[in-house]
């Protein structure tokens, strides 16, 4: 069954071109998705490889290239009267003093970002040297605003420390319940059982029970002493 055609498009968002519409002349033939995430390395006494802990995830990053055509059906114009349009999305807008923000749509795919790149290729010209065809390689940075950010489930406390509840389900298995088990589940160590119950107080791990909700802190905060406990 066939479906009709439907041509990808940019949306701006903001600035003194808020609300244009360009919309290309061919559809893609491929877009790639590149996703990321940011570790730091923190070097720990006695181990042979350093702890990896989460610091942030990166802005989703789109990639495409489309091509534009002024001479097979529009009279060999200037090719360049219609992508410089799509070239402007890297210009400073003056309303917002930055490149504005947009919004790639075709079809049910939807991506809000900043243009962080563009690279022009002409590859037709007429005989005076006029271009009639390009090719645009685009790449396109996501852009959430923090409150888009903020109403995200399950964010971590700024000073990168995490909230475990002994015993506690998540998923299709619980949580430990000890402190090295948990240890060994959130370090990789069962013997730095200790740091966690030095970060909550704990003089007695008898007293622990399932349900308890302990703060299991980032390695870094160790990392300068001389030597670890739980040996």
């Amino acid at each position: 069954m066939s479906t009709p055609l439907v041509k990808a498009m940019i949306r701006i968002l903001e600035g003194r071109n808020a609300n244009d519409e360009l919309t290309v002349h061919f559809n893609p033939t491929e877009y790639a998705l590149e996703y990321g995430a940011s570790f730091q390395e923190t070097p720990i006494p006695g181990l042979s490889n350093p702890i990896l802990q989460f610091v942030n995830g990166a802005a989703e990053v789109l990639t495409m290239d489309l091509l534009f055509d002024t001479y097979t059906d529009q009279g060999g114009r200037d090719v360049s009267e219609d992508t410089g349009a799509f070239t402007d999305m890297v210009a400073i807008d003056g309303d917002t003093h930055a490149p504005p923000r947009i919004e790639f749509i075709w079809g049910s795919f939807n991506f809000r970002a900043v243009v962080e790149k563009i690279s022009q290729r002409y590859t037709m010209f007429l005989g005076d040297g006029t271009p009639v065809r390009a090719t645009l390689s685009v790449t396109f940075k996501q852009y959430r605003t923090i409150s888009e950010q903020l109403e995200e489930p399950r964010r971590n406390s700024a000073d990168k420390s995490k909230h475990r509840v002994l015993g506690k389900v998540e998923g299709h298995r619980p949580t430990a319940t000890t402190l090295w088990g948990l240890a060994a589940e959130e370090y990789g160590e069962p013997r730095f059982w200790r740091q966690i119950a030095r970060a909550n107080g704990v003089e007695d791990i008898r007293t622990l029970r399932n349900g308890d909700e302990l703060i299991v802190p980032p390695l870094e905060d160790f990392a300068s002493t001389e030597r670890f406990d739980g040996n």
